[in-house]
């Protein structure tokens, strides 16, 4: 991660947060990466050394219209400065900055069916302790793979209990 977008996103953070805009601004910047992570064309074409400062800016303005004005200017002075390819870590690290002002962790949660809310709220509880937080931001993702149980991945953290992975280890002592 650059020092730039550490700035960026740190400047956006500490302005969202002075104007009570921190969950829109997260908001537009989830949307602004998707769109520019679905659409690498767009991150070229807007990289171009062909197309002036004052043409990126216009097109951030066009494409971002309905987006957060604070959003929409960090896009625009990114652009400015040649920096649209560091659109993802600015977005990653205002996450970061948001995540541990609130205690709040990203969390993906693998599981053969969608969890239900109060199996999210369990897991957000339980999880959220261990690691010294609030409460965890879950992402649900299905696996047929895991046979049953959960497999849960926080930062660099794995807690797996499924049965594929317990199948493994078993396997494992048999043969060894």
């Amino acid at each position: 991660m650059s020092q730039a977008s550490e700035r960026y996103a740190l400047a956006l953070f500490q302005i969202a947060n002075k104007h009570d805009a921190s969950e829109e601004v997260e908001a537009d910047l989830r949307e602004v990466k998707k769109v520019f992570v679905d659409n690498p064309i767009l991150l070229n074409l807007l990289g171009s050394p062909k197309l002036s400062a004052e043409k990126r800016k216009n097109a951030i303005s066009a494409l971002f219209a309905q987006g957060n004005e604070y959003v929409v200017n960090t896009l625009q002075l990114l652009a400015e400065r040649r920096r649209l390819e560091e659109v993802a870590e600015v977005v990653d690290q205002y996450i970061s900055l948001t995540n541990e002002a609130k205690g709040i962790e990203d969390a993906k949660v693998y599981s053969v069916s969608p969890l239900t809310e109060e199996e999210r709220a369990s897991i957000s509880s339980t999880f959220a302790k261990k690691i010294g937080k609030q409460s965890l931001r879950i992402e649900n993702i299905i696996d047929p793979s895991l046979i049953g149980g959960l497999r849960l991945q926080i930062g660099n953290r794995i807690y797996d209990s499924s049965i594929s992975s317990k199948l493994e280890r078993l396997q494992r002592q048999l043969i060894g």
